[in-house]
């Protein structure tokens, strides 16, 4: 529960209990206060106990976490606790989505080991933390939203307790039945390369997942008798459901590691060729190149079907997503390459990159252009003002004052910027608003009107910078959008824009949609 009624800014957080007696209308019930921030209260069968999940400011859930069981008294109060994980001083771990077996064993999953999370499970008698299965692979992700389901246990499976369950390794979703009790791991063949949540059913679980080619979809795999194996596969819902007439366009991702500015380290990206059925480029051109930052910027490029990648490479762009230092899905140490380094990392790995894919012959190095949303903006622009790479940049309400940001910054975010940025001196020499004369090619900026994060005045700016420089820039300012456009007529008018200012100014070639160009300064 968040009350924020002494503060809005600083609201008090409690796991309390709620009556639903018919008309009861009294104060909820705190069980448990104190700290910062509480996730996944979760009671066991017998209800004689809870798990739940807590941590404190400055860390984020992923940084740092404590895993803690209460026992209740007879009035329904938490009384005796136990801290489960994250208390030992040798561990630095983040422990995240405990349940209760149906036998009342607490599983949970931690990076206490390896720096990747594993699912471990408490003996309550012994007190006890052991892990049931050790991969190199994440079988969860930064918690950004409440009631990610990683695992589930298999309903009316009395003999063995099996778990359906999927883990993140190498740029790939894997999904399979984990028996705990002989810590076998059988895989389950599945159409999907990206599974985000995991739910069981009657003899079946349902997982939501997408891929190259699918679509973001909910679908219901079927087990045998002995919960062994997997007989059948169906999608029960899909967010396209007519998608698959288009596949024939369609670039599929291909998975890549590159080298980073750092000696013997790497980084890791989705590469989309160009690709069109019913058109093939010129043998001896290579093709422009789009660099997408995503946002976060704890985050990750999962190489799932997204029609804004396919709209460039449909017309002739290559593009890559990168999963730049501190990136979620790689384990800890890779996401903590971020700490203290944000608008460093990122910046060179996208650079590295981006020469990477030219040295290898795969694009043209003259065509080179960078675009990122939020944090991802942030990234972009921070590409564009510091470093020579690219010919030109799209920045969609991109971060350009760091102290602005970190001024503005909620509860859960009060600390995050400061963990990864550092000190005053990092926050102004980072900060591309702190450098506008050292745009030296093309920006076209996108904002939100009424954006609580970025406020607009930061892209006008830079645009304006620009603009006195003599290079060609284009601003869009949207009433009534905030952080993040909602509108369609805005999407779709943003992806058109950016193309045809790339087009026009970078990729020396038509575009072959009737677009109707707004107006770029400084260019005729």
């Amino acid at each position: 529960m968040e009350d924020h009624r002494k503060s809005s800014s600083n609201p008090i957080t409690t796991v309390a209990s709620v009556s639903t007696s018919v008309g009861d209308v009294n104060e909820p019930t705190v069980l448990v206060s104190g700290n910062d921030f509480y996730a996944f209260p979760r009671i066991d069968p017998t209800e004689k106990c809870m798990a739940w999940i807590e941590w404190s400011n400055p860390n984020m859930s992923w940084d740092k976490a404590q895993l803690w069981v209460g026992y209740f008294s007879g009035k329904g109060e938490v009384q005796k606790r136990i801290c489960i994980a994250g208390e030992d001083p040798l561990f630095v771990e983040s422990p995240t989505e405990p349940k209760w077996s149906s036998k009342g064993e607490l599983f949970f999953i931690t990076d206490r080991e390896s720096g990747f999370w594993n699912i471990h499970k408490w003996d309550e008698q012994s007190n006890v933390v052991v892990q049931v299965y050790s991969i190199d692979a994440e079988f969860s992700k930064p918690m950004w939203n409440f009631g990610v389901s990683s695992y589930d246990f298999l309903r009316n499976d009395d003999s063995s307790q099996k778990i359906a369950c999927c883990y993140r390794q190498n740029g790939k979703s894997y999904v399979g039945l984990l028996d705990h009790d002989s810590g076998s791991f059988t895989k389950v063949d599945l159409p999907f390369t990206s599974v985000t949540n995991i739910v069981s059913g009657d003899g079946s679980f349902y997982v939501e997942g997408a891929s190259g080619s699918l679509p973001v979809s909910l679908a219901k795999v079927t087990l045998d008798e002995k919960r062994t194996m997997a007989t059948d596969f169906s999608i029960v819902w899909s967010s396209s459901e007519d998608i698959r007439k288009y596949t024939s366009y369609f670039s599929l991702p291909e998975f890549m590691k590159f080298p980073t500015a750092i000696s013997g380290q790497h980084a890791y990206a989705y590469f989309y060729a160009p690709h069109n059925h019913i058109f093939e480029g010129s043998s001896d051109e290579k093709p422009p190149l789009l660099v997408r930052t995503h946002g976060g910027p704890t985050d990750e490029a999962r190489g799932v079907l997204d029609l804004s990648v396919q709209y460039w490479t449909s017309r002739g762009w290559a593009l890559i997503d990168v999963n730049y230092g501190g990136s979620a899905g790689y384990g800890r140490e890779y996401r903590e390459r971020l700490l203290g380094q944000w608008g460093v990392v990122d910046v060179n790995d996208c650079c590295s990159c981006a020469t990477f894919l030219v040295e290898t012959g795969r694009v043209d190095g003259q065509r080179l252009c960078v675009t990122g949303e939020s944090a991802g903006g942030f990234t972009t622009l921070a590409c564009l003002a510091f470093r020579q790479i690219f010919k030109a940049g799209a920045s969609l309400y991109g971060i350009a004052d760091l102290a602005s940001l970190r001024a503005g910054m909620h509860k859960f975010e009060a600390y995050y910027i400061d963990n990864l940025v550092g000190n005053k001196q990092a926050y102004f020499e980072r900060s591309p608003i702190n450098f506008v004369e050292r745009f030296t090619c093309p920006v076209i900026l996108f904002q939100g009107l009424e954006d609580p994060v970025v406020s607009p005045d930061q892209a006008t700016t830079i645009y304006k910078a620009i603009k006195d420089k003599g290079l060609p820039v284009a601003l869009v300012e949207y009433e009534g959008e905030q952080h993040g456009f909602r509108k369609a007529e805005n999407i779709k008018f943003t992806l058109e824009q950016v193309m045809l200012f790339f087009a026009r100014l970078v990729g020396r070639f038509m575009v072959a949609d009737d677009i109707t160009p707004i107006k770029i300064d400084n260019f005729d």
